[in-house]
C-alpha cells in the first residue's frame, strides 16, 4: 500500500460508507495522514473484522495530521440520489478539515466539487493509505449511527445489518412497512410504499 507523500504538499484521502443500503445516511470521511506517525494495519474497511476498525478509528483520530467525518440525510439521499449525495458527503468532509490540503484522492470513479486537486482512484481504499483510513473513519461513524438508530427502531434489525438489504431487513420491511429512516428512492422500499406490507410472519 503506498504511504501518502512525504512533503510539504497536504494530501488527504476520502471515501464514503453507506451509498448501498436501504436505511440511514451516508458517511464520508477525510483524512491527512501525518508523515511521521505511522498506523500500522490500514486497508479497506470492507476487510477488517469490526473490532479491529474501531481499533484503527482511535488510532487514526489519534495519530492524524486532520480528519473530518460527514453525512447526507436521507431526504438529501431520496432528493439528490445516492451518488450525488455521497458526493456531498465527501466534500462536506474535505471542507471540515482542520488543516487544508493541497490535493484529495477519493475512492472510486468520481471525485466531490472541490476548490483543490482531486483525483479519483478505483480500488484506492486498499491502495492507497489516507483513503483507507477515511474509509475507515466513514464506516465506523456509520456503524455507530444506526446502532444509536436502532435504539429508535428496533424491529429494523439495524444494529446488524446497518440498514443493508439482508432477508432479515427486508423481512422486517415487508411486516412493518418503511419508517422515517428508509431510502424511500430505492427500489426495495419504493416497492413498498407502492402496494401494501404482506404483514408480519
Amino acid at each position: 500500500m503506498q504511504r501518502t507523500p512525504r512533503h510539504e504538499r497536504l494530501v488527504a484521502g476520502v471515501d464514503e460508507a453507506g451509498r448501498g443500503p436501504l436505511a440511514g445516511p451516508v458517511y464520508a470521511a477525510a483524512v491527512i495522514l501525518h508523515p511521521s506517525r505511522e498506523i500500522a494495519g490500514l486497508d479497506d474497511s470492507k476487510k477488517l473484522s469490526e473490532r479491529v476498525r474501531e481499533r484503527l478509528a482511535r488510532a487514526i483520530k489519534e495519530r492524524a495530521l486532520a480528519w473530518a467525518i460527514a453525512s447526507s440525510s436521507v431526504a438529501e439521499i431520496d432528493a439528490l440520489n445516492i451518488l450525488q449525495a455521497s458526493l456531498l458527503a465527501m466534500r462536506r468532509a474535505v471542507e471540515a478539515l482542520q488543516a487544508v490540503p493541497d490535493e484529495i484522492l477519493v475512492d472510486g470513479l468520481y471525485c466531490p466539487a472541490v476548490a483543490m486537486r482531486a483525483t479519483a482512484i478505483i480500488r484506492g481504499d486498499a491502495t492507497v493509505s489516507s483513503i483507507a483510513a477515511a474509509s475507515i473513519l466513514a464506516k465506523t461513524a456509520r456503524d455507530a449511527e444506526l446502532r444509536r438508530l436502532h435504539v429508535s427502531y428496533p424491529e429494523y434489525g439495524l444494529d446488524r445489518h446497518k440498514g443493508y438489504p439482508t432477508a432479515a431487513h427486508l423481512a422486517a420491511l415487508r411486516c412493518h412497512g418503511p419508517c422515517a429512516i428508509h431510502r424511500r428512492s430505492f427500489a426495495p422500499v419504493r416497492q413498498l410504499l407502492d402496494g401494501r406490507r404482506e404483514g408480519c410472519r
